[in-house]
């Protein structure tokens, strides 16, 4: 089925002007992000199950369509009566049983009660509820060891919510508490925004599906499935493509079946090698880039454009920056495409250095870590002293980022710093 996909233009209002060619022109980090996600359409509406919508975001407002509780029910175990008759001492009539779900049709007059159970509705003539514990049972008759005052133990009609009240507001990443709400308003069905298609093309001659026989000089495509593996548990339908090779005319095919997808994610060959064809093959199939190369470490030969309205995102080859890249600039485009709130800044956290770190360039750094928490209760991140962008054992090590500004200074430990949190 083809999707219907809203086209994207790109604004150039209040951005820098298409950067150069040169690492003096890159862009920065900030900037970068304000440009994909400017323009960034959520994918369309959909109805689905209440089973089967944990996960996905609320299109629009959900009202509940009857109140909750939806009449008065007694709390407790215990029996119904009229608080004028429920002096501590007082001996009462038993008149009817009345388990929940069976409501009964007596009326609770002076003098009597009713035998009810927790959820049990309210009869008529009774204001509140003695539980049995203040209570003794002799025959049809109980005596009151306690005093009862008016409304006790009973939940009232629409005390937990009313008929017609807004149960979950449009933006809500539907969790298992949100799914029992609904299903307490009475709802069956939920609107909600399809999940975005996310196609993720790894491109090299070099490259080979994890199980295929490899020769001397193969790469097993770990990038695609990382990445799958990361905006799929976001949320996304994320497809992995087949390989498209460092050849126009594999990339061209590659490029030219990408029509049902809601963006497109694009692993290698964006970079100023021989070989990296990734960029001009786009340019002859239409796309209309925005920008190229930005000054983070690791992922400056990131690209971003659209083509034929679908947005592109280029990551490097290497796979940590490739993930890098991923948490900075796809998953909060995934996540305006699903119909969700995007902070302008980076999903940050403070923490102290574990480790000196030396002078910055003109590039921000994300430098993978360990966390620890130390005695005084104050989180800890240690940089790993080897932080090549193709080395997944130590990124699999680590559960955050240290993000260093453009020009930092050498920085002792124990300086203060802030982190991402890795997934």
């Amino acid at each position: 089925m083809r999707i219907q996909r809203q086209k994207v233009k790109l604004s150039y209002i209040n951005m820098a002007p298409p950067t150069p060619k040169g690492d003096e022109f890159m862009l920065d980090v900030a900037t970068a992000r304000a440009r994909i996600l400017e323009n960034l359409p959520p994918c369309g509406q959909e109805t689905v199950a209440l089973s089967a919508a944990c996960g996905r975001i609320l299109a629009q407002d959900v009202h509940a369509r009857r109140a909750n509780p939806p009449v008065n029910v007694s709390a407790m175990d215990g029996y119904a009566v009229r608080a004028a008759d429920a002096p501590q001492g007082a001996v009462l009539r038993i008149i009817d049983e009345a388990p929940a779900g069976r409501p009964s049709a007596r009326t609770v007059a002076e003098g009597e009660c009713i035998r009810l159970f927790t959820g049990s509705q309210v009869p008529t003539g009774a204001d509140t509820v003695v539980i049995q514990e203040n209570t003794q049972l002799a025959g049809q008759q109980v005596t009151l060891t306690r005093a009862a005052t008016k409304g006790q133990n009973i939940r009232t009609q629409g005390q937990d919510f009313a008929q017609g009240a807004v149960l979950l507001r449009a933006g809500t990443r539907l969790g298992p508490r949100d799914i029992g709400l609904a299903a307490a308003g009475g709802l069956v069905w939920l609107p909600v925004f399809r999940r975005p298609r996310l196609g993720i093309l790894a491109t090299g001659d070099e490259i080979l599906l994890p199980g295929d026989t490899a020769p001397p000089d193969g790469i097993f495509n770990s990038a695609s499935f990382m990445l799958a593996a990361l905006l799929g548990q976001e949320g996304a339908d994320a497809i992995v493509l087949p390989v498209a090779r460092d050849n126009a005319t594999s990339l061209s095919n590659a490029f030219a079946n990408t029509h049902d997808l809601d963006m497109l994610v694009t692993i290698g060959g964006a970079s100023v090698g021989t070989y990296d064809l990734v960029r001009p093959t786009l340019e002859k199939a239409g796309l209309v880039q925005n920008f190229w190369k930005i000054a983070m470490r690791p992922g400056k030969p990131l690209m971003f454009g659209t083509l034929n309205g679908m947005p592109v995102l280029g990551l490097p080859g290497n796979p940590v920056a490739a993930l890098v890249c991923s948490m900075v600039f796809v998953l909060p485009a995934l996540h305006k495409l699903m119909g969700r709130a995007v902070a302008d800044a980076l999903d940050t956290q403070p923490a102290l250095l574990g480790a000196d770190v030396g002078d910055n360039d003109q590039r921000q750094d994300f430098l993978r870590a360990t966390l620890h928490t130390a005695p005084d209760g104050q989180l800890v991140a240690t940089p790993f002293g080897q932080q090549g962008s193709a080395q997944l054992n130590i990124l699999a090590q680590s559960q955050a980022l240290i993000i260093r500004p453009p020009h930092a200074n050498a920085q002792k430990a124990g300086t203060p710093c802030l982190i991402m949190r890795l997934p």
